[in-house]
């Protein structure tokens, strides 16, 4: 896996992003009566990058993969009211604002769909399960690999030679 650390997962900066975006959002005027979809708003946009985080830390694709798709979920529930408050006359006024977040949080739920696929698609099973003996095997493919292309690279450069002379 690339990522050793999910705070440098992109998916999860977009989610913190989406995140502040709804806070920020969340503590206009508008919403002084309206604590229940504030609230709620504010929870589901924090559970997306909350789930990315867990599942990314529990070590096992299964697990991960879990935790991706309750993630997406969020995503959908944050669409889900915005879409709500597009159609509530108290907040007209706050619908160039509201497209934006939806955009960022279908952002969120495209990147979560993808890295799903990409963990279904996949032989690894996650952290969890790999063991020392998977690690030296790994790094012996990773060497072989590396000699291999430093031995088509002489034969390339000999190849050269002979064809400039």
């Amino acid at each position: 896996m690339p990522y050793q650390r999910f705070e440098d997962l992109p998916v999860w900066k977009s989610a913190i992003d989406l995140a502040l975006n709804v806070f920020e959002f969340t503590a206009k005027p508008e919403f002084s009566s309206r604590y229940s979809i504030k609230n709620q708003l504010e929870r589901a946009a924090l559970s997306v990058s909350n789930n990315i985080a867990e599942g990314f830390e529990r070590g096992t694709n299964k697990e991960l993969l879990s935790f991706l798709y309750i993630s997406r979920g969020s995503a959908g529930e944050v669409r889900s009211m915005l879409c709500l408050l597009e159609r509530m006359p108290v907040f007209r006024a706050l619908k160039p604002e509201i497209k934006l977040l939806k955009t960022k949080g279908e952002s969120c739920s495209r990147q979560l769909k993808a890295w799903a696929q990409a963990l279904q698609d996949s032989d690894f099973k996650g952290e969890r399960h790999v063991n020392q003996k998977m690690k030296r095997a790994a790094q012996a493919a990773k060497e072989r690999q590396e000699f291999l292309d430093e031995l088509a690279e002489i034969r390339a450069r000999g190849k050269a030679a002979n064809n400039n002379h």
